[in-house]
């Protein structure tokens, strides 16, 4: 029995590694074929693996290929590369991502990993004989997809409108990627919408993105392990199974819930610094414009792959245990001499500080007067002077608090939709179904029209399964005050924490007050 070949693009990422290191296992079973850019680290993460099957390396780019094991050493953003790597495959597994926060800052490449690259990828399956009724598709997307959800919202489901925060160029692109997959002619694709992945190595996150996140964020986090075997367990689905085509939601469930403020706090705790009171200011955290929630539906896709393996308390263990020497000894010392635990906690004061004062940090934008940013993150700048200290009036962080379900505009407990439904979801956009006539396929393209007078071709599953909407909309700019007014499915996740009086315009190239 011949073995079936694996394109795996992203391998050198925190998921796309523990992937790797799965399907290096069952070498047995899958031949694999690897895209990666040529870089020194990229080069010596994978030498041993060369070495393994007889591979001898290889300076800059080229394409290397024994036993079993294939790596395009190239670039995701040329079509002859992804052509290389896509020849006689029949899986694709694609974490590949160019991730926030240098997707903020860098739009171009985004737009032209996260976005172009996957429809490379369609365009060269579609080109193999027989590669759109073969070949298997496994998207990851985001959690950033869906944007804020603070409470009352803070639990998130498919077919939730798709929200990317103002100035999240990451999410936009990766939602542009996502509804290419969804309106391509493959037989075999799904969409794993990947929530925030805890790696081992938590403290090398350390970025000013992290003050942009609400203390107040639901998070239903990942281990990376997790995610890794969770995406190499689609390797298991059969071609018959109702798994297909479908979008989802990739948390690690129930016992990886935590709101944002108990995950620092456990951090700072493990590494003897006390709570996240001790070493930052409250008003150095933005009020709203991120991402992450609770999954009403991420069982769904663990009834498929089996990702619920890892626990938050598991997570911290594998935290503990990876730290190095120093970290160790300084948190022993710590939880041994208050005396120097306040020192230590003065340097990780300053520290955090430094990244907050940075460009791309809260504090930054208020002493520089960068409007747009403080706008977005905080609402005005009285709202940011008024934040108090840590304890005073906080934010409603209990465990469980209740909230609301959000309506997608149709019956959603119908087995099969009518013309009719289609029209009301519409209307409940703002805008209206254009085509006269249906078959009722939830999978074939028919015509819309938005509040705005854009018209755009969208499968409905695209639109009532999966949230998307009109093209034209999406970010950026971002006009989102002014879409709320105008599509009442929308206003469910903006005006929870938006006034109705505020009226902002964030232009396509807003990001560049920080360059």
């Amino acid at each position: 029995m011949s073995k079936e070949k694996v394109f795996l693009p992203g391998a050198s990422g925190s998921m796309g590694y523990e992937a790797f290191k799965l399907l290096w296992e069952k070498r047995d079973k899958y031949n694999i074929v690897l895209l990666q850019r040529p870089s020194k680290k990229n080069k010596r993460l994978f030498k041993p693996y060369e070495k393994d099957v007889g591979i001898k390396p290889i300076p800059g780019k080229g394409i290397v290929e024994k036993n079993g094991f294939k790596i395009v050493w190239g670039d995701a953003t040329n079509y002859e590369d992804i052509e290389n790597a896509c020849q006689g495959i029949d899986w694709c597994l694609c974490p590949m991502a160019f991730i926030s926060p240098a997707a903020d800052r860098n739009p171009k490449i985004a737009e032209a990993v996260n976005t172009n690259a996957i429809k490379y990828i369609i365009k060269a399956i579609e080109a193999q004989p027989g590669g759109a009724n073969h070949i298997k598709f496994i998207y990851i997307g985001t959690v950033a997809e869906t944007g804020d959800r603070l409470p009352p919202i803070h639990h998130g489901r498919i077919g939730d409108p798709l929200k990317p925060s103002i100035f999240d160029f990451y999410a936009v692109t990766k939602i542009k990627g996502e509804r290419a997959v969804l309106e391509s002619n493959l037989k075999y694709w799904a969409s794993l919408r990947q929530t925030f992945i805890m790696i081992p190595d938590v403290l090398s996150l350390q970025d000013p993105i992290m003050f942009h996140q609400a203390i107040n964020s639901f998070m239903e986090n990942n281990t990376s392990r997790d995610a890794g075997r969770g995406l190499i367990n689609c390797l298991d689905i059969p071609e018959e199974s109702e798994f297909w085509k479908k979008c989802y939601n990739m948390g690690g469930g129930p016992s990886c819930r935590i709101t944002f403020y108990d995950y620092l706090n456990k951090v700072m705790e493990i590494n003897g610094l006390g709570s996240i009171t001790d070493v930052a200011e409250r008003k150095w955290f933005a009020l709203r414009n991120f991402h992450m929630q609770y999954f009403d539906d991420s069982d769904k896709l663990n009834k498929y792959i089996h990702n619920w393996r890892d626990s938050l308390e598991d997570f911290f263990e594998i935290m503990k245990k990876n730290r190095s020497f120093s970290l160790k000894l300084i948190s022993w010392l710590c939880k041994k001499s208050k005396h120097f635990q306040k020192i230590v906690q003065k340097a990780t004061y300053k520290q955090l500080k430094e990244l907050a004062m940075d460009k791309t940090g809260p504090l930054y934008w208020y002493k520089n007067n960068l409007d747009m940013r403080i706008s977005a993150f905080y609402g005005s700048y009285e709202k940011f002077e008024s934040i108090p200290d840590w304890g005073i009036n906080m934010p409603i962080m209990h465990p469980e608090p209740s909230w609301q379900v959000l309506d997608h505009g149709y019956d959603e407990a119908k087995e099969s939709l009518t013309i009719h439904d289609l029209e009301k979801a519409a209307k409940f956009r703002g805008g209206e179904l254009i085509t006269n006539e249906w078959n009722g396929n939830i999978y074939e393209k028919i015509r819309w029209k938005c509040a705005f007078g854009h018209e755009f071709e969208l499968r409905p599953y695209t639109i009532l399964k999966a949230g998307h909407w009109c093209p034209d909309c999406l970010p950026p700019p971002w006009n989102y005050d002014e879409q709320a007014r105008k599509n009442p499915y929308f206003a469910q996740v903006w005006y929870p924490n938006h006034n109705k009086d505020e009226d902002n315009f964030y232009p396509e190239n807003c990001y560049e007050d920080i360059l």
